[in-house]
């Protein structure tokens, strides 16, 4: 098992050298609009998870899916005369949905601010449903508020002091 923090180094190694390698060595012009967007090895150094986006349509995702699959023996040459490990990682592409995610969640924020510009909207004009100010202030208590006498106790005849303690 190889350490961690070397595996992160050679996979950001095997991505530039993929990218630099689809530029340069692989001729197939459905590999144009690919970017390599990301690397990821095995703690072991012997699989490699090559991640990447095309710019396109679904014609062009699965053009540079094909073309991918038919460039990795080259690509994993390429790898193997610039990495310094003892065996060459085997290579797998898989197409990165940050982007399909990324304009989602766009669109997800975009209308939450739609919704929220429309109840401010609806606020604004809003009333109150009764007194502004609900609370009595300090003035408008009277001392007859709390006057003892209009109390009326005597129609409990059930309560029994000594029954509840």
């Amino acid at each position: 098992m190889a350490d961690p923090a070397r595996a992160a180094k050679l996979a950001q190694r095997i991505k530039v050298v993929v990218a630099e390698a689809l530029g340069r060595r692989i001729k197939d012009p459905r590999v144009e609009a690919i970017t390599v967007t990301d690397a990821r090895v095995t703690n072991d150094l012997q699989h490699a998870t090559v991640y990447y986006t095309v710019f396109g349509d679904e014609v062009a995702h699965s053009d540079a899916a094909k073309a991918l699959e038919k460039a990795k023996g080259v690509l994993r040459q390429e790898v193997g005369r610039n990495i310094t490990v003892r065996l060459t990682p085997t290579l797998e592409f898989v197409a990165d949905q940050i982007p399909v995610n990324a304009s989602n969640l766009e669109d997800l924020l975009r209308e939450a601010k739609r919704r929220d510009a429309e109840v401010a909207a609806l606020a604004a004009g809003a009333k109150h449903a009764g007194d502004a100010d609900p609370y009595k202030s300090a003035q408008e208590i009277d001392e007859d508020d709390f006057d003892e006498e209009e109390l009326d106790l005597s129609g409990d005849d059930d309560l029994d002091e000594d029954a509840h303690r």
